[in-house]
């Protein structure tokens, strides 16, 4: 089963939604997504903000946070992930943002990326990834890892679920 199916899965098992907003990543999340039959049961849409103002003015990514450090930044990624759950009315949301290559962008180097998750009750992770290889690679690396990132969360999201349905034990 791929991450994006097992992602769908859970998402589906909980009765709950997912939106998705990209960056380096250009529509390939939402793309892996919608590839697996049955996604619309959980999957409500995306946002590609590639260029840096529609992070700010379609997902609230903070103006100021962006003009200090740029587009590439954990806070960035989960400003990112915050805003689309929230603009697209998600249980779930999740981001990427980085540097696919050839060239640094905002001082930082190519295959820095950052990947977010935002959920119900203030659940929110992110991680950075340090990529190697071309364009693609980190492209398509960019989205297993935050299919992964989301796949861990729901995951640990169930079994305190579960832990609470079965009384505590």
């Amino acid at each position: 089963m791929t991450a994006a199916a097992r992602v769908l899965e859970l998402l589906v098992e909980r009765g709950e939604t997912l939106a998705v907003a990209e960056s380096l990543t250009g529509g390939l999340v939402a793309a892996e997504l919608t590839s697996v039959p049955g996604a619309s049961q959980s999957f409500r849409g995306s946002v590609t903000a590639y260029a840096t103002p529609l992070k700010r003015d379609v997902l609230g990514v903070d103006g100021a946070l962006l003009a200090e450090r740029g587009a590439v930044d954990p806070e960035v990624a989960r400003q990112m992930a915050a805003g689309v759950r929230r603009v697209l009315g998600a249980d779930w949301g999740m981001a990427t943002t980085g540097v696919a290559g050839p060239d640094p962008q905002d001082g930082k180097a190519v295959g820095t990326v950052y990947v977010a998750v935002a959920g119900p009750d203030g659940v929110e992770n992110m991680a950075r990834l340090r990529l190697n290889g071309g364009r693609a690679d980190i492209r398509r690396e960019s989205v297993r890892s935050v299919l992964e990132l989301l796949s861990a969360e729901l995951g640990k999201n169930a079994r305190a679920q579960d832990t609470e349905q079965n009384g505590g034990n």
